[in-house]
C-alpha cells in the first residue's frame, strides 16, 4: 500500500520536473526527489492547517446527500 503511495507522489513528480528538465539529464532524479519531498511536505502542511470550517461544511454537504 505504502508502494502506490510512494509511486503516485514520484509519478506526480516526474510530471512537474519533466517541464522544466530533460528526463535524460543526470540531475533528473535529484530533481524528482526534491519535488517529491516538497509535495509530502505540502499534503502534510495541509493536513496539519486543514480548517476546521471547511471539515464542518463538507461534514454539512455528505450528510444531505445521504439523506
Amino acid at each position: 500500500m505504502l508502494s502506490w503511495v510512494v509511486r503516485l507522489v514520484l509519478i506526480a513528480a516526474s510530471g512537474i520536473v519533466g517541464l522544466f528538465v530533460a528526463e535524460d539529464s543526470p540531475s533528473f532524479g535529484l530533481y524528482q526527489a526534491v519535488v517529491s519531498l516538497l509535495l509530502v511536505v505540502l499534503v502534510v502542511f495541509v493536513g496539519a492547517f486543514w480548517p476546521q470550517h471547511w471539515s464542518h461544511v463538507i461534514d454539512r454537504f455528505h450528510r444531505k446527500s445521504e439523506d
